[in-house]
C-alpha cells in the first residue's frame, strides 16, 4: 500500500510504518507536531490504536496523540 496516495495517518494499522509525506493543519498545529519529531521524510509507525486516539514511534520515542492531530500526518 506504500506509494499509494497520502492518506491519513488513522487510516494505516498498527505494526506498519510509513514515510511522513505532509503535515496539514494550522501554522501552530504544524509547528507542535514538528517539535515531537514529525516531519516530512521521518518514518513513523503505529503500534496501537486506542478508541481512535493512536501510540506512535517517531525517531526514538513513543508518543500518544489524538485523533484529530494524527488526521493532519499524511503518509
Amino acid at each position: 500500500m506504500e506509494g499509494d496516495e497520502p492518506v491519513p495517518l488513522t487510516m494505516i494499522g498498527a505494526g506498519e510504518e510509513r514515510p511522513i509525506l505532509r503535515i496539514g493543519g494550522s501554522e501552530s498545529v504544524r509547528a507542535h507536531l514538528e517539535n515531537l519529531g514529525f516531519v516530512a521524510g521521518e518514518r513513523v509507525r503505529v503500534v496501537s490504536d486506542i478508541a481512535g486516539n493512536l501510540i506512535v514511534q517517531v525517531k526514538e520515542a513513543r508518543i500518544a496523540i489524538s485523533r484529530e492531530l494524527a488526521m493532519k500526518i499524511l503518509v
